[in-house]
């Protein structure tokens, strides 16, 4: 393809509409446009990008009302437009435009230690750039070759002016100082750990609310909502990570939340209407509130005949029972009945332990083994569960695959996910610990090397930038969902925390 002359120009529509739109088609080994793979921003804008630099999603803060939006649902059939979004596009010799879509290759990176986002198209012999960076309420690009042309402008973008050099600035400045302040690693974390551990605070940063500490799940339409376990679990990797007064503010907005009303939460702490409450929230809420040093609510939690984190038909299911049994401090939590952890891991054990590994429903043994036993090690810690969890997780991941494992056996789809994959890494990793500190030396180097065989497939799902998505094709790992995720990002970071915790 012969390129006379290049220049990115970006075309800002609310989806167009064509009467039968097909999603153009992406390149070979690459997700298709428009489903965001990496995220912009630091707590205020937020910002989507998709795999050829086109902004997907757009909204003032990561669980606020959108700006610009691509409904998922168009997103999964494959009908969203060519010009949804904002599209870059390389202008050629003969005046026409072309999509990076259709370039010969295209690559994306972050720049070190930022969420400032570079995406570099090769059209024969003319390479094209586009950097995105988000600050306060705007989102700046800059473009190589430097010519721009806007079409159609928004207030909240900015390109190649002194306004978008000065929030690139801004943001690169103030996203290196913030992760300066985590709780390194120990020194005996390889390479490839420190970058998905920066990487994961990065995105947690970026899809937590800088006013209000509200925790977005994902910047993407149906996803940019707070669910009370995602946003428990970016509590607990916060406060691992030295990021006190963050995990605080977030536990704050989560215990504002009317958890008996709804699944999920808008930015305001408003219910969003469409899923019913759920029978895990009050758990994550209250181990959240713990490990920001905030009082523990000491309402009953509810789990009976509730959806759980599967978020389908209600039951009596074991991640419910689980997470509604214990505190991150065992027997000391009130709010569970006041049971001990060990007698309450007895009952937990009676419905739903079949074969010595534990099963979704209780009482039905046929509804198969579910990941969610790692919540009896981690978070949720049940140590009468410890054997129970330690087998059926083993089974899960003899049965997974190269990107990790499915939730639980009865999933209907093949690819895997990688919350659950890193929730399962980090339990392994927490009973090698509890295994060394018993001496039994050979057990704890089993539990630490299944920890790294799913962190290795974590690292095989992630995008090339290192962000986690939803899940991923099992055959060739490409993201097939939200990317972002924060809930796998949170847990990613408590598992490495646990396998390589800081020098002393």
């Amino acid at each position: 393809m012969l390129i006379v002359a290049a220049a990115v120009a970006m075309v800002l529509v609310s989806g167009g509409s064509s009467s039968d739109p097909r999603t153009p088609s992406g390149l070979p080994g690459m997700p298709p446009p428009f489903l965001g793979i990496a995220v912009v921003g630091s707590g205020e804008l937020t910002a989507a990008i998709d795999a050829y630099g086109g902004v997907v999603d757009l909204r003032p803060a990561a669980a606020g009302p959108a700006l610009i939006e691509i409904p998922a649902e168009q997103q999964a059939v494959g009908t969203v437009p060519a010009d949804a979004g904002i599209v870059p596009r390389v202008r050629l010799g003969d005046g026409g435009t072309l999509p990076l879509w259709r370039a010969d290759s295209v690559r994306q990176r972050y720049r070190p230690g930022t969420s400032v986002l570079a995406t570099t198209a090769r059209f024969s012999t003319t390479q094209v750039e586009i950097e995105y960076a988000a600050a306060g309420d705007s989102l700046a690009c800059l473009t190589r070759p430097a010519q721009v042309v806007v079409p159609v402008t928004s207030p909240a973008l900015r390109c190649n002016d002194d306004t978008a050099r000065r929030i690139f600035r801004t943001a690169i400045s103030t996203d290196r100082r913030w992760l300066a302040r985590a709780q390194p690693l120990g020194s005996g974390a390889p390479a490839w750990a420190r970058r998905l551990y920066e990487r994961s605070l990065l995105v947690l940063r970026a899809l937590t609310s800088a006013r209000s500490g509200a925790v977005a799940a994902g910047a993407r339409d149906g996803w940019a909502y707070v669910w009370p376990r995602d946003a428990g679990t970016a509590v607990l990797a916060l406060a691992a990570s030295g990021y006190r007064a963050e995990a605080r503010q977030a536990a704050g907005f989560l215990l504002g939340l009317d958890l008996d009303a709804a699944a999920r939460f808008d930015g305001s702490g408003t219910p969003v209407e469409g899923r019913d409450a759920q029978g895990d929230a009050a758990a994550w809420v209250a181990i959240a509130a713990d490990a920001a040093g905030l009082p523990i609510p000491a309402n009953p939690s509810t789990w009976r005949d509730l959806a759980d984190y599967q978020e389908k038909s209600p039951g009596d299911y074991l991640a419910n029972a689980i997470a509604s049994s214990a505190a991150s401090d065992g027997p000391k939590a009130h709010a569970y009945g006041g049971k001990s952890a060990h007698r309450r891991g007895d009952e937990i054990a009676a419905e739903f332990e079949d074969a010595g590994m534990l099963s979704r429903r209780a009482e039905d043994p046929g509804s198969g083994i579910d990941s969610a036993a790692a919540w009896a090690v981690q978070p949720f810690p049940q140590p009468a569960l410890y054997p129970a969890a330690r087998r059926s997780l083993r089974q899960l991941l003899a049965d997974g695959g190269r990107y990790g494992i499915a939730p639980s056996a009865d999933w209907p789809e093949r690819d895997p996910w990688t919350a659950p994959t890193a929730w399962s890494a980090w339990a392994f990793a927490a009973l090698a610990g509890g295994d060394l500190r018993n001496g039994r030396l050979a057990l704890a180097h089993l539990d630490r090397r299944h920890a790294l065989l799913l962190l290795a497939a974590l690292r095989r799902a992630a995008t090339l930038t290192g962000d986690l998505p939803e899940r991923v094709d099992a055959r060739t790992g490409l993201p097939r969902s939200t990317t972002p995720l924060v809930w796998s990002h949170a847990f990613a970071i408590l598992a490495m925390r646990e396998l390589w915790p800081a020098d002393r």
